[in-house]
């Protein structure tokens, strides 16, 4: 008897898929799809703040490359696709955290370089109420100023880098303060130079433009007096101090917080720590490396009089783990960034910012919402 032949006759079809299982599969294979296209090569973001303008705009939507830094491995790897950190309409979390994975960063094509435009989840997220993991923290999107053992510092709003003055971004913006001769500014003068205005803390809000912007606006015969709204050397902002006083307002450490004299415009100087650097932990250095060492880090940091100690052990030294880098907004004056809140570690880094796909502005007419020429613009 032909056996090969007699199992083929006697084999059962096999059963067709109804519609509703053909739907679910290809739903469920498009979901774990785009799951890993977002995790390890491109996601999109929208600009929600205005700090990066006007090199990026509010309304504005990116593609932001995984693989440039390397793709970051999930650290929360039980989450609901395409949620964030809170699921829509029910405001609840979109992620377990009984599971909390180490961080790991796959092979990129290059680092973080000064100059990129970057985002990162945001590390002051880590002293919320209901703290969450790094993955799942706040998206920032600022430009890289200064890279792991650079030394930074700013004089009068300029970013200078290892002694050297740093490139100016094509669309950074400052304020500035002016006079008239008594005739009032054309209001479409504004408009036209692209100029804002934006609620500041405990001062009136003055012209927020580019310096393009200001060569132009400086010409007209009704400007009397025009200069940049530079913070004043060595007088620090009580209203709205920088870091690391900032975070630390009642923070006492090896006596008393020092008097850094530094303000938004003259920071500084601060050397970036680097994995394998190793600092000297003192009165003037510990407040500032304090919270790398404790909180991105994750050691116990005690401070006994004058001792520190850290898992226990005094010292007076410490070898981070860890790259960090400084980030920085375009739109300085309106900008929460490094210079508030500090260093931002490696693992916080997302990804690069390549190019906008699309272009929205909320304050236009409804047919005239795209801002069709910044489409598949490219980052700079």
């Amino acid at each position: 008897m032909n056996w090969k032949f007699w199992n083929k006759k006697n084999k059962p079809a096999k059963k067709k898929k109804s519609a509703t299982r053909e739907w679910v599969d290809a739903i469920v294979f498009a979901v774990i799809a785009a799951t890993l296209i977002r995790t390890f090569f491109i996601e999109a973001y929208v600009i929600p703040t205005p700090s990066m303008e006007r090199s990026l705009l509010v309304g504005d939507f990116l593609f932001v490359s995984k693989v440039n830094y390397g793709a970051r491995t999930p650290m929360t790897p039980i989450a609901f696709p395409f949620a964030h950190h809170t699921m829509p309409l029910i405001n609840t979390k979109a992620y377990w955290d009984g599971i909390e994975l180490p961080y790991y960063r796959l092979p990129g094509l290059s680092d973080v370089k000064k100059g990129d435009v970057v985002v990162f989840n945001y590390p002051m997220d880590a002293d919320a109420p209901l703290s969450r993991p790094v993955d799942k923290r706040e998206n920032f999107i600022k430009r890289c100023q200064g890279t792991p053992g650079d030394t930074l510092s700013l004089v009068n709003a300029q970013v200078y880098v290892n002694g050297k003055a740093a490139p100016n971004p094509p669309g950074e913006q400052i304020e500035y303060n002016y006079t008239t001769t008594g005739i009032e500014v054309n209001p479409q003068i504004w408009k036209d130079l692209n100029i804002s205005f934006y609620d500041s803390v405990g001062k009136p809000s003055v012209p927020t433009m580019t310096v393009a912007s200001a060569s132009i606006f400086k010409g007209y015969s009704n400007i009397k007096s025009f200069a940049p709204a530079i913070a004043v050397k060595d007088i620090p902002d009580q209203l709205n101090p920088v870091f690391p006083l900032k975070y630390n307002p009642e923070h006492v450490t090896l006596g008393k917080m020092p008097n850094y004299k530094w303000n938004v415009d003259n920071f500084g100087p601060i050397i970036i720590p680097k994995k394998g650097w190793t600092v000297k932990l003192d009165s003037l250095t510990f407040p500032i490396y304090e919270r790398c060492i404790e909180v991105y880090e994750h050691n116990k940091v005690e401070v006994n009089g004058t001792d520190i100690l850290i898992n226990g052990v005094k010292t007076n030294s410490y070898t981070f783990k860890m790259n960090y880098y400084w980030m920085m907004g375009d739109n300085r004056h309106d900008s929460e960034d490094s210079r508030y809140w500090g260093f931002v570690p490696e693992d916080h880094i997302v990804g690069k910012a390549l190019f906008i796909w699309m272009s929205w502005d909320d304050n236009e007419s409804f047919f005239s919402k795209i801002r069709w020429s910044r489409l598949f613009r490219g980052i700079h």
